[in-house]
């Protein structure tokens, strides 16, 4: 099947975006050395869905480098960036993908990797899975397995296995320790606020920011709000993360209370309608509304706009919605993840960990996906500090060693 993109003569400008990428990636760097020799991958098909810009293409080129044959689409309408999918075809990946498609495009370009009868399966949230368990079913049989990038992505995928619907493994890559512990907070905190500064071109120092949802990502959001000068109000539903936040030196408290007081909202949860209708009428007149979750659900945007007596475009990528009570709330990136909708998603750094570890996974599976014997697994120990031991290197930090007598004690 041919490519799908908007313009391969784009390619040039997104050759150039990945250059600059594999220059900053040591891991996948060595990794893409070492899969030219080995070639862990000839023979098999991968199809992934992934927020389709240069650190996943860089990813996709590593995987290629080991002899995958690759099918390739993203993970978001908003997040593809078409000259970095031009640069895929033009180097000869088959990509399936443009931005701004349609939700019958997005689903059609889905289609069109799993069709192909894919062995292996890297996927954003789900979707993959998903397509592949109600519409390609008779294919299931030619997949080893597959490896999960984002919590949304795994609170699906265990709902799954619960009901015994999960019929191949899957590696919880999100739950690698060199994965949450950085990616979620480290890469979400930055480039949650690299795109709402780009976009808005607005002071965050002495404002107050609502940040829903205290796991790692939602971490990263608050301790990069306080660090930009923001008063920053956690919301929460865990009780035991609630008093983290707390700890950690922020207000907490629910969202009922909070809409009043919020100049920038930052939902990054996994849940829906974080913010509702009730929580739009309380807000101030110009708040900022943003998601930072895997899908544009968490802020009640059907229920936005089924209020609102108007709507304008206020600046690219801001949508102005005024209420009956005469207030208009600014949503950016139409409610979908405002990283990679108002910018260009994780420092190369970051995803450079993230994706070894993606890589090593699917080269774990391949060696040993028929050995599996349940559908659900963790990252394994030696893959997460294999790349943990290799970033070290690269960083050129050194660490203690323990002593045969110290490991004696420690076993006793």
């Amino acid at each position: 099947m041919a490519s799908e993109i908007r313009d391969v003569k784009l390619a040039p400008g997104g050759a150039m975006k990945i250059a600059w990428v594999k220059n900053h990636c040591d891991l996948l760097r060595t990794l893409e050395e070492e899969f030219s020799k080995s070639k862990p991958f000839t023979g098999k098909k991968i199809a992934l869905s992934v927020h389709l810009e240069a650190k996943t293409a860089y990813l996709c080129k590593v995987l290629k480098a080991g002899g995958a044959e690759m099918y390739v689409t993203g993970s978001n309408p908003l997040s593809t960036q078409d000259d970095v999918a031009a640069a895929l075809v033009a180097d000869g990946l088959e990509v399936h993908a443009w931005h701004g498609c349609t939700a019958e495009e997005y689903d059609a370009h889905i289609r069109a990797v799993l069709s192909v009868g894919p062995n292996i399966i890297i996927d954003d949230g789900g979707d993959l899975v998903h397509m592949m368990h109600t519409e390609f079913k008779d294919l299931i049989a030619d997949v080893i397995g597959g490896c999960e990038e984002t919590t949304t992505g795994i609170l699906r995928l265990e709902a799954m296995n619960r009901d015994g619907r999960l019929l191949f493994p899957m590696v919880k890559v999100n739950n690698a320790q060199c994965k949450h512990f950085f990616d979620n907070r480290y890469g979400t905190g930055q480039s949650v606020w690299d795109g709402i500064n780009r976009t808005t071109n607005l002071i965050v120092a002495g404002k107050t920011v609502v940040v829903a949802g205290y796991g790692w990502c939602g971490k990263g959001v608050a301790m990069r709000a306080k660090g930009l000068g923001a008063k920053v109000i956690v919301t929460e539903i865990d009780p035991v993360k609630a008093i983290e936040a707390v700890m950690d030196g922020f207000e907490v408290m629910p969202m009922k209370q909070a809409a009043a007081l919020g100049d920038f909202f930052v939902t990054v949860t996994g849940c829906d309608k974080v913010i509702d209708e009730e929580d739009f009428v309380e807000m101030k007149d110009g708040a900022i509304l943003c998601n930072a979750g895997h899908f544009d659900c968490e802020i009640d945007m059907a229920g936005l706009r089924r209020m609102a007596v108007s709507s304008a475009e206020l600046r690219h990528n801001i949508t102005g919605y005024t209420l009956p009570n005469g207030k208009t709330l600014a949503v950016l990136g139409e409610g979908r993840l405002v990283n990679l909708a108002c910018g260009d998603g994780h420092p190369a750094e970051i995803m450079d960990m993230s994706f070894a570890i993606q890589a090593l996974s699917a080269k774990y599976l391949v060696e040993h996906g028929t050995e599996l014997k349940t559908k659900l697994i963790d990252v394994p120990e030696e893959v997460d500090r294999e790349v943990a031991v290799r970033k070290l290197a690269f960083l050129g930090k050194e660490i203690d060693v323990l002593t045969p007598e110290q490991e004696k004690y420690l076993n006793s």
